[in-house]
């Protein structure tokens, strides 16, 4: 067996990322998230033997360093990281947000992947490291300048891992539009419009990132590292902005 660690996995894209491995019966899946209460009822929800979760802040070097010290003794190997684990309470105008609001964003947004990036590498990490962005990284949009400018720092540091952890340990992102999940709730409220701003005229699920992340750490991806795949319904084609 091998073993997959996900930050922030407790719903949304991050569980349907558990979801897809856990279906292959190849891998034990370990998920983090801040709350034990939510993560202890989510392991009976999914009522898997293969499926774990431990308590971890996403923005927390020590609780990185614990749990992938722990990930890799308990199962013996390290071999998948998902950086998923997201915030952003820091919407508005960056001449007006909370300054605190912006810290927080980009302390859990960017440097909580190479936190846990670092603590994978330390304890043994074997395959890939794989980095959840966003189009906001790409584009920017009026009010959601403290998260792009995380998304799109955390671009650039998915290069720059991919160029340090050669040949070793693979390094690439995904980076969705608007995917129907509790943090993006604000953008597709307004569903039909928050629809036609692609040009597939649909939203984005968790499962269409799933399939993407499965894909780029794979074998079949052998040869890719240090790149961030558009997944995005054509929403950057259209010229659109998130908000």
């Amino acid at each position: 067996m091998k073993t997959i660690l996900i930050t922030g996995g407790s719903r949304g894209i991050g569980l349907s990322i558990a979801e897809k491995y856990l279906k292959t019966e190849e891998y034990n899946v370990v998920v983090t998230g801040r709350k034990e209460q939510t993560l202890e009822d989510l392991s009976k929800e999914v009522d898997n033997k293969n499926f774990h979760t431990i308590a971890a802040k996403a923005d927390d070097e020590e609780a990185a360093d614990k749990t992938c010290k722990d990930v890799n003794e308990k199962f013996g190997s390290l071999d998948i990281l998902v950086n998923n684990a997201g915030t952003n309470p820091a919407g508005g105008a960056l001449m007006d947000v909370d300054i605190g609001a912006v810290q927080k964003t980009w302390d859990v947004n960017l440097m909580g992947p190479l936190l846990w990036s670092r603590a994978a590498y330390k304890n043994e990490l074997s395959t890939a490291i794989m980095n959840i962005c966003s189009v906001g990284g790409i584009a920017p949009s009026q009010l959601m300048g403290a998260y792009n400018v995380s998304k799109a720092a955390l671009i650039y540091l998915t290069k720059q891992l991919a160029y340090e952890l050669a040949p070793d340990i693979r390094v690439n992102g995904v980076a969705p539009a608007i995917v129907k999940t509790k943090l993006s709730q604000l953008l597709w409220e307004n569903e039909e419009f928050a629809k036609n701003l692609h040009l597939l005229k649909k939203l984005g699920e968790p499962e269409d990132i799933a399939n993407a992340v499965y894909y780029m750490c794979s074998d079949d991806a052998g040869w890719v590292t240090g790149e961030v795949l558009t997944i995005d319904g054509g929403f950057l084609l259209s010229g659109n902005s998130m908000i």
